[in-house]
């Protein structure tokens, strides 16, 4: 890479370095006053190991491109083939190698935080450590690696069924989106629900702090869908930020709408969340739409997502933050959106419907997979160290039991 290429590649990844902070506080300002200590340390604690892990052999693992270095062909690549990055480092010309290593470093974090949004106000933090550990190793960084190398099952989908097309997930549909969905779910499951749970029951504490949170991740997500056209002498990077810019503004609009529809009110949150919505629908089409479908995935994104996280109270799962709601039916929606409106492969747009199969079955086969490691690593920390904190300590405050801080100390 020149120059140019480094210095955007190097600003990206600080900026969704940065994401993380925002999840902690768009997520902090939600909870409870007394739980935001602990909705804060969730995310910087997910930071801390999956950082470490990443840099040790997470790197490694997504790394499929040749078979002598896989551990399972199309599954998962070896965590010791560089373990430390130790070879990595006495190579010559190793720049581009290492920001790879730190952008790819930023998703891994950021998703990792995004499951914690599912099980506010009643978390342990040392399980959760361990928890996002596992999770980050048998979840994560093999799922980055299906989706985004070349040799990975999902990367290579296309071609598994014969087809002319590829699977478009360009910057996380999948691997961040549906994926942190699923694993909402089931880590929703696993600790059951809030004592009190019930619709109104919980409302933001702090929305200025929600909304802090929502300006950093909205200036993050030019980094988190832009920077990998670094690698490609910057192709298409003005289509992916006018896109992304397009969805997400389209998706306030769209949020307000059902919310002003609904309880004749539009909210800050509401407004917020509308947003976010819309990223996340547009974060694996920010390549592959013209600017009008974008503006049209908005306001679809926004105004289902606003619906959708009705579902808790209707199936009766305690999601805290909403993240199925929005990142769940926002990640499926912009993934099967492709299989219509993709620029030259879309069925509207002189395909057939081979886009579509290969976005339903990578998105369907990511979430089931998802579902099912994530309850089994939650379900076997509940039952041998225990990962919800007891009653007595949820309405007492989970800051201060598990902390021993406040977030707010008046005199």
């Amino acid at each position: 890479m020149d120059s140019g290429q480094i210095a955007w590649y190097l600003i990206a990844g600080v900026i969704v370095l940065f994401m993380t902070p925002g999840i902690a506080f768009f997520y902090g300002g939600l909870v409870k006053s007394k739980s935001v200590i602990s909705m804060l340390m969730l995310s910087f604690g997910a930071m801390g190991i999956v950082g470490v892990l990443w840099v040790l052999y997470g790197f490694n693992m997504g790394t499929m491109a040749s078979g002598d270095g896989n551990l399972i062909p199309h599954f998962v690549g070896s965590p010791f083939s560089d373990f430390g990055l130790t070879d990595l480092a006495k190579s010559e010309k190793n720049n581009d190698s290492f920001l790879a290593v730190f952008y790819g470093s930023t998703f891994a974090m950021a998703t990792v935080a995004l499951v914690s949004g599912a099980i506010a106000d009643r978390s342990r933090f040392l399980p959760w450590m361990l928890f996002a550990g596992l999770w980050a190793t048998f979840n994560y960084f093999l799922v980055a690696g299906w989706v985004w190398s070349p040799g990975g099952w999902v990367f290579d989908l296309g071609d598994t069924f014969g087809f002319d097309v590829s699977t478009i997930d360009y910057a996380g549909g999948t691997a961040v989106h549906i994926n942190s969905a699923a694993a909402a779910l089931a880590l929703a499951i696993v600790l059951g629900k809030r004592v009190g749970f019930a619709k109104g029951a919980d409302k933001a504490h702090n929305v200025p702090l929600t909304l802090i949170g929502v300006a950093i991740l909205f200036m993050g997500w030019f980094g988190f869908n832009g920077g990998a056209a670094a690698l490609t002498d910057f192709d298409g990077l003005g289509l992916i930020i006018i896109n992304t810019f397009s969805a997400a503004t389209a998706g306030i609009l769209g949020w307000i709408a059902i919310e002003r529809i609904k309880e004749g009110k539009a909210t800050s949150t509401g407004a917020g969340s509308g947003a976010i919505a819309g990223l996340v629908a547009i974060t694996p089409a920010c390549a592959n739409l013209y600017p009008i479908w974008a503006i049209l995935l908005g306001l679809l994104a926004g105004g289902l997502c606003s619906m959708a996280i009705e579902m808790k109270y209707r199936f009766g799962f305690d999601d805290s933050l909403d993240v199925v709601g929005i990142h769940g039916v926002g990640g499926f929606l912009g993934c099967w959106y492709l299989g219509f409106f993709a620029t030259g492969t879309g069925l509207f747009f002189g395909g057939g419907f081979d886009q579509l199969i290969v976005q339903v079955v990578a998105s369907v086969g990511v979430a089931l997979y998802s579902l099912v490691i994530t309850f089994v690593i939650g379900f076997a920390i509940e039952k041998t160290i225990g990962f919800r904190v007891e009653n007595e300590a949820e309405l007492a405050g989970v800051d201060q039991v598990v902390h021993g801080e406040e977030a707010y100390a008046f005199a």
